[in-house]
């Protein structure tokens, strides 16, 4: 993971995911420790100076995995929130973890769940819930 790009958390998605994070057993997921380790780089604003640009929970986000070159569109969620439909990734999943407070145009590369990596990059933020005024979703 070496060249990471600077990354910009809310206050709150940062204090949701660290309660999550605490509920969960330590060896609940096999990205937790990727995972904590980019919580504890990110830059922290509050939900209302966050910028448009950045890949915040419940944001919709055009992103390429680069050694398949296929576009996803996926809503990054809480565990809780990931349905049958197929349009959501679960922040615990490697991608979401991936996704959580890049911008357009960032890439990254993330620990893949059977070894080795994947580059993600983000092609384009569809929707985010502060860009629409909604800091309390």
């Amino acid at each position: 993971m070496n060249n990471r790009p600077k990354i910009i958390l809310t206050s709150q998605d940062l204090e949701r995911l660290e309660t999550l994070l605490e509920a969960l057993p330590a060896n609940a997921f096999p990205g937790r420790q990727a995972l904590l380790a980019e919580l504890e780089r990110a830059e922290i604003v509050e939900p209302d100076q966050i910028p448009p640009s950045v890949v915040t929970m419940n944001s919709t986000v055009r992103f390429r995995i680069d050694s398949s070159g296929e576009d996803y569109c996926l809503t990054l969620v809480y565990p809780r929130d990931v349905d049958d439909t197929g349009g959501k990734i679960s922040i615990l999943a490697p991608v979401g973890s991936a996704l959580l407070g890049l911008s357009t145009g960032d890439e990254i590369e993330w620990p893949s769940p059977g070894g080795g990596t994947i580059k993600v990059r983000i092609v384009e933020i569809i929707y985010q819930p502060e860009r629409e005024g909604k800091f309390y979703r």
